[in-house]
C-alpha cells in the first residue's frame, strides 16, 4: 500500500522487534488495548485473539480497511477510524484505567498524544510506545542536560517512564531518518497531584522552559503570571533549597512539583494571562 509521508508512516517490518513489543506489553487474556496507528497489523498479529478487546485506532482510510478485512473477524477486535488526538479513547473501552496502549507513533504527535493520554483522569494503565529516540531519551533524561524540559517534567510528575531498547532506523520501511526506541510509561495510580496542580505544572513548567536560559529568580520575578518581587522570589526559592542562581534545567520534576505548589501558596495559581490584541 501507498504510504503517505505527510502522516510520518514508517512500518515496523522487523519481527523480532514486533514480538518484543508484544511481550513488553504483558499480556493478560482480560487486558483491553488500544493499539495507535496500527499499519499493516505488524503489532495487531501478535496481539489479536489474544485479549478480551483489541481497538485499533487508524487515521489512514486504506489501513482501515486493510485491517477491517484481516481482523474485523477476530472476537474482540474493533478498528475505528479517526484522528487519535479527536477520538474520546477511553469510550472505546470499557475500563480505561484498566486499559493498555500500543502504537508506533509519529514523531509529529508526540508531545499532544502523551499530553492527551496522561491529560484524562483517569490515565490508562500502561503506556508501550516505539518513538523517535531523542525523544525516548528526553523522556527519560537526568536533570542538568540539554535534552531535560518541559516535556520531561510534565510526563515524569505523573508518571514512571523505562526507555526498554533501542531499535535501529533500518528495522521500519520506508527506512527513517533516525533510530527509534521503545518505552514504558506506567502513569501514577492513584494519582499523586491533584488536577490543580497538574495545571500549576504544565504552567510553570512552559514558563520556565520558554525562557530556560535566565535564572529562576528572574523568571519568576518578569514572568507577568508571577511577577514577585525580588524578596518574595528569594524566599520562596530558599524555602525549598534551591540557589537563586539556579536554571530550568537543575530542577528534577518533583523540584518543579514543589515550586508550583509554593507559588499557589503566594497565591500565584501559575496561570497565563489572557491573550490581549
Amino acid at each position: 500500500m501507498r504510504l503517505r509521508k505527510s502522516l510520518g508512516q514508517h512500518l515496523l517490518v522487523d519481527p523480532s522487534h514486533q514480538r518484543r513489543i508484544v511481550e513488553a506489553i504483558r499480556l493478560e487474556p482480560a487486558d483491553e488495548i488500544v493499539e495507535i496507528g496500527p499499519g499493516t497489523g505488524a503489532l495487531t498479529q501478535h496481539v489479536a485473539g489474544r485479549v478480551r478487546r483489541l481497538v485499533l485506532v487508524e487515521l489512514d482510510a486504506g489501513f482501515a480497511a486493510e485491517l477491517e478485512h484481516r481482523f474485523g473477524g477476530v472476537p474482540g477486535v474493533e478498528v475505528v477510524r479517526g484522528d487519535v488526538l479527536r477520538l474520546d479513547l477511553p469510550g472505546l473501552v470499557a475500563a480505561w484505567e484498566r486499559a493498555k496502549a500500543v502504537g508506533n507513533i509519529p514523531y509529529r504527535i508526540t508531545s499532544p498524544l502523551l499530553s492527551r493520554l496522561l491529560g484524562w483522569r483517569p490515565r490508562p494503565a500502561e503506556i508501550v510506545f516505539t518513538l523517535q529516540k531523542e525523544v525516548a531519551e528526553r523522556l527519560a533524561a537526568p536533570p542538568g542536560g540539554k535534552t531535560y524540559g518541559a516535556l520531561t517534567v510534565g510526563v515524569r510528575a505523573v508518571a514512571d517512564v523505562q526507555v526498554l531498547w533501542a531499535i535501529p532506523r533500518g528495522a521500519f520501511r520506508p527506512i527513517p531518518k533516525v533510530d527509534s526506541a521503545v518505552v514504558r510509561i506506567l502513569p501514577h495510580a492513584p494519582p499523586r497531584l491533584t488536577p490543580g496542580e497538574e495545571q500549576d505544572l504544565r504552567a510553570l513548567t512552559r514558563a520556565a522552559f520558554g525562557r530556560r536560559r535566565k535564572q529562576l529568580q528572574t523568571i519568576l520575578r518578569k514572568h507577568p503570571a508571577y511577577a514577585l518581587s525580588a524578596a518574595e522570589a528569594r524566599e520562596t526559592l530558599s524555602g525549598l533549597g534551591i540557589a537563586e542562581s539556579a536554571r530550568p534545567e537543575t530542577l528534577a520534576p518533583e523540584t518543579f512539583v514543589e515550586l508550583a505548589r509554593a507559588l499557589r501558596r503566594r497565591g500565584r495559581p501559575a496561570l497565563p494571562p489572557p491573550l490581549t490584541a
